[in-house]
């Protein structure tokens, strides 16, 4: 009897785990990155990452609970079952790709030219750059980009990006180039009010794009959120949350560098 009664006790524990797991996804991210993920001043976590996650389980029908981590440490909390997702602006790479699973992405980071409202430089391709300077923050992958297609051009490194883009506001470069996000955030400001976008986004090659990470054994997951990011893109609810965010595409998959540049 008593063997029983333990045999029932541990089939009614594992069906609860298994409806809990089926109710709630316990979504992983750092908070410290915005406007990605961030914690607002009451201490909740927020930003597009955040909006993103609950939209896919709002279309999931299930619950998000929210838990955060360090960066450093977070592919080794999802595979320890700490949480199970990583949504955290993670970037797709085959490194990382030999350890966890990666939905469809989510959106693309990439860089991009700005410059003055009246720059007349077109499409910005290296054409059109001949003999221009162009600003952007040393020891980052734009270097190696405008070193590699814009060799008609003077590449001015900077040890601060703050820095390019003061010299562009005053006309001691011609364009900036960088990260669209963080471009287009000093945009957004009164101090970006002299200057637009030009020219299209370029990734770098090999850039998969930003997607959610889930255990590789979570086969039925990764499927679930790949056919809710579906559906929240058809249904209008992601480009509803990109726009509280970003006045530019960054679901299209740009070019790479060689696509564009070269």
């Amino acid at each position: 009897m008593k063997l029983t009664k333990l045999i029932a006790t541990i089939a009614a524990a594992t069906f609860a785990a298994g409806a809990m797991a089926q109710d709630t996804v316990r979504m992983g991210t750092e908070g410290y990155y915005p406007p990605f993920n961030f914690f607002d001043s009451a201490g909740q976590v927020k930003g597009f990452d955040i909006d993103i996650g609950n939209a896919l389980c709002a279309e999931m029908k299930v619950t998000c609970e929210w838990v955060t981590t360090d960066w450093d440490g977070i592919i080794p909390a999802l595979n320890a079952n700490k949480f199970d997702t990583i949504i955290a602006s993670m970037s797709i790479t085959d490194e990382r790709l030999k350890v966890v699973s990666f939905t469809d992405p989510y959106y693309f980071n990439a860089a991009r030219f700005i410059a003055a409202k009246d720059s007349g430089l077109g499409n910005a391709l290296p054409s059109d750059m001949v003999g221009k300077i162009i600003g952007t923050q040393e020891s980052t992958l734009e270097v190696e980009v405008l070193q590699q297609y814009f060799t008609d051009s003077e590449i001015k490194l900077y040890p601060k990006l703050d820095d390019a883009l003061l010299d562009l506001e005053s006309g001691r470069v011609d364009a900036v180039y960088a990260s669209q996000f963080v471009l287009g955030a000093w945009l957004a400001k009164e101090d970006g009010a002299c200057c637009e976008f030009v020219g299209e986004a370029a990734r770098s090659d090999g850039n998969k794009g930003t997607g959610i990470a889930v255990r590789q054994s979570d086969t039925e997951l990764l499927s679930n959120l790949n056919k809710a990011l579906a559906a929240i893109v058809a249904n209008g609810t992601y480009d509803e949350i990109r726009g509280q965010y970003f006045d530019f595409d960054i679901m299209t998959t740009p070019k790479t560098a060689t696509e564009l540049y070269k």
